[in-house]
C-alpha cells in the first residue's frame, strides 16, 4: 500500500504521497505539518516524563517494586487523577441537564451571533422525539431550521453527528438551510430530568458548532456551503464551541442542580477545570507519536524492495525519543484511519491542527478579556462559520485573526505551556 501510494504520487508530479496528500489542505507541505508535531512533541514527552516520575512514586509508596510499563499507565494513572484532581461523576451529572445544555448552547449562539431559537410544533419529523426550532438572526429574519433528534433509540445509528436536510445556498434564491444534530443520551424516566456526562454536554456543544456552521453559512454555490471545506478545517467551528462549556460563567449560570436549582459549587468547578489538563503529557505522546509515523511512511519515495513496518516503526519511534512507557496509541498494522481508506493517510494529525486551530481562535476573545467580545465574534461569523468553503482557510483564517495560527493556545489548554522551557529529561 505505502509504495502504490508513493507510486500514484509520483506520476501525478509529486515527491511523495504526503506532499500529495497536504497540498490541498490548509497546512499545505509535510514540513508545516512536522513543523507543528515537533513544536508540541518536545513538552508533551517532558510533561510526560514528569507524570511517569509520579506513578513510579505512587507505585513504590504501595509498596510495589517493578518498572513501570505501558500497561500498567492507566490504572495508576486513575489512582493519580483521584489524588489530584478527583471528580466524581456521580455528583457532576445532577447538574447538568439536557434542557439547560441546550439552553446553554443557544444562549452562546445568541450572544456571539445574535441567533434566536423558538420552538416550531407543526415541522414534520421523522420520530416523536426529535424537536424543531426556527433560527432567527439578530434582525429577526429567519435563517433556516434547528433539528434535534437527542435520545436512543433501537432504530438509530450509535454516536454523534451534524447533517442537513438541505444546505444553504443563493443559486437558485435564497434558499435557507435545515440542520440535524443527532445524539444517543439515555432518556429519563417520564417525570425526571436528563441528566448528562460532562462529556456528553461537551458532545453536544461540539455538534451544535458544526449546526452553527451550516446555519450561518452564507455563500452562493451549495457545493461550498457549510461544513463542505478542507478536512482539516472543518472541525474549527466545532472544537472552538466547546469552549464556552467550559467557561466558568457559563457553567454558574447552566448547570444547576435539578433538585435544588443550586448552581455547580465552585469547589467541583475548579476540579473541572484541573481535570482537563491531567495526563495531557502521556495522551499527546502517544497521539503525536501516531501522527509523526503515519507523516514518516508517507514521505516515503518507493522502492522495490520489501518494506519492514516493524523495523521502520521502531528506529522512528527511536530518532523522537518515545518514552519507554507510553506506546502510539495506533501501531501500523491495526492504524486503520490510514490503511483501511486513504482519508486520513498523511493526514492523521488534522486532529491536532484543528485544536490547535480552535485553542488559538477563542484566545482572540480570552486576549480582550471577554468571551463574548462583538468585534471578535464578529470576524468569528464573517470569516469561519459563514464563509464556507469560499476562501482558502488561511486567508479566512488570517482575516479573523490577523495572522496564522500558533501551538501557543493549544499548549495552554493542555497544560503543557510550563512544559517548554523545562529541561529535557
Amino acid at each position: 500500500m505505502v509504495a502504490l501510494r508513493a507510486e500514484r504520487a509520483r506520476l501525478l508530479g509529486y515527491p511523495s504521497f504526503a506532499h500529495y496528500r497536504l497540498d490541498d489542505t490548509m497546512a499545505k507541505t509535510p514540513e508545516a505539518v512536522r513543523s507543528l508535531l515537533d513544536r508540541v512533541w518536545a513538552p508533551a514527552r517532558r510533561r510526560a516524563s514528569a507524570d511517569r516520575d509520579a506513578l513510579q512514586a505512587l507505585l513504590q509508596a504501595e509498596g510495589k517494586n517493578f518498572q513501570l510499563a505501558p500497561w500498567d499507565w492507566r490504572y495508576y494513572a486513575e489512582k493519580l487523577r483521584k489524588l489530584r484532581c478527583d471528580i466524581d461523576e456521580a455528583t457532576i451529572k445532577p447538574y447538568l441537564q439536557l434542557e439547560q445544555i441546550i439552553a446553554g448552547a443557544f444562549y452562546t449562539a445568541k450572544r456571539l451571533f445574535g441567533l434566536s431559537f423558538e420552538p416550531c410544533a407543526d415541522v414534520p419529523v421523522w420520530h416523536p422525539e426529535v424537536r424543531v426550532w426556527e433560527v432567527r438572526d439578530a434582525a429577526g429574519c429567519h435563517r433556516g431550521l434547528f433539528f434535534g433528534d437527542y435520545f436512543a433509540r433501537p432504530s438509530k445509528h450509535s454516536g454523534a453527528w451534524m447533517t442537513t436536510l438541505r444546505d444553504q445556498e443563493k443559486l437558485s434564491g435564497d434558499i435557507y438551510p435545515l440542520v440535524i444534530n443527532v445524539m444517543n443520551f439515555s432518556k429519563a424516566r417520564a417525570g425526571e430530568p436528563t441528566l448528562l456526562s460532562f462529556d456528553d454536554a461537551k458532545t453536544l456543544f461540539h455538534e451544535f458548532g458544526h449546526a452553527l456552521h451550516g446555519l450561518l453559512s452564507d455563500v452562493t454555490y451549495p457545493l461550498i456551503a457549510g461544513t463542505s471545506v478542507l478536512q482539516d478545517w472543518s472541525e474549527l467551528p466545532s472544537h472552538l464551541y466547546e469552549h464556552w462549556l467550559e467557561r466558568p460563567e457559563l457553567l454558574r449560570r447552566f448547570a444547576r442542580h435539578y433538585r435544588t436549582g443550586e448552581p455547580i459549587p465552585e469547589d467541583q468547578l475548579r476540579r473541572l477545570v484541573a481535570a482537563r489538563t491531567f495526563n495531557q503529557g502521556q495522551a499527546t505522546v502517544e497521539y503525536v507519536a501516531s501522527a509523526l509515523i503515519d507523516l514518516e511512511i508517507h514521505l516515503q519515495r518507493g522502492t522495490d524492495q520489501a518494506f519492514d513496518v516493524a523495523a521502520f516503526e521502531q528506529a522512528a519511534l527511536a530518532r523522537i525519543g518515545m518514552p519507554a512507557e507510553i506506546v502510539m496509541r495506533h501501531r501500523p498494522v491495526h492504524f486503520q484511519h490510514i490503511f483501511a481508506g486513504s482519508g486520513y493517510a498523511a493526514a492523521y494529525y488534522s486532529y491536532m491542527w484543528s485544536e490547535v486551530l480552535d485553542a488559538d481562535a477563542f484566545a482572540a476573545f480570552e486576549e480582550v478579556g471577554d468571551v463574548f467580545d462583538p468585534t471578535a465574534a464578529k470576524k468569528l461569523h464573517d470569516h469561519v462559520y459563514a464563509a464556507g468553503g469560499s476562501r482558502d482557510p488561511a486567508e479566512l483564517y488570517t482575516a479573523f485573526r490577523g495572522r496564522l495560527p500558533t501551538p501557543d493556545g493549544l499548549l495552554k489548554r493542555r497544560g503543557l505551556s510550563e512544559a517548554v522551557s523545562q529541561p529535557s529529561q
